[in-house]
């Protein structure tokens, strides 16, 4: 990314960055090491860079990009037991960031920006986008998220299903 679209890019999501909400997602993990907080910069920029090339509406991919994980406490504190599929986080986790994002950023709140964070989990939800903004922002954050592959055995917790520990661990 240019420095002058970096520039650019900050500039629109300054409000979002400094709000102390969204700054306490640098503490929820995220995908192994990396906080909420990064996870959705890296979505963002991406998302905002696809956006210029393609002459699309980058201030929405950027704003929605950083919120579509805005949820409220950290994914991996949610207990999966007794829930059924449609529960887990991957399921809820949009609706909730977006509940969260009017509740603090209301006055950049628009139809297209609902739009990418609540479908942004595509095909979890039963919807498909209907930007293409929220389709690039739906791509960018599987893209970022690709790195959990790098761990394949870190999977099953990613998706929700607990390992079951082995005989030899029970006994130790």
């Amino acid at each position: 990314m240019k420095k002058e679209e970096k520039k650019e890019f900050y500039k629109i999501v300054a409000s979002i960055i400094n709000n102390k909400e969204f700054q306490r997602r640098k503490t929820f993990k995220h995908h192994g090491d990396e906080s909420v907080f990064d996870h959705s910069l890296k979505v963002a920029l991406l998302s905002y860079s696809l956006a210029k090339k393609f002459h699309l509406d980058a201030q929405s991919c950027a704003i929605g990009g950083l919120l579509h994980d805005f949820y409220t406490k950290p994914w991996m504190d949610n207990k999966v037991k007794g829930k059924k599929i449609t529960e887990l986080h991957g399921f809820v986790h949009a609706k909730e960031a977006y509940q969260n994002a009017l509740k603090e950023f209301p006055y950049l709140m628009t139809p297209k920006i609902k739009d990418i964070i609540v479908k942004h989990m595509f095909p979890l939800t039963p919807l498909p986008p209907s930007y293409a903004e929220s389709w690039i922002v739906t791509l960018s954050d599987k893209i970022v998220s690709m790195s959990v592959f790098k761990k394949p055995k870190d999977l099953p917790m990613y998706l929700g299903i607990n390992k079951k520990k082995k005989r030899s661990d029970k006994n130790e």
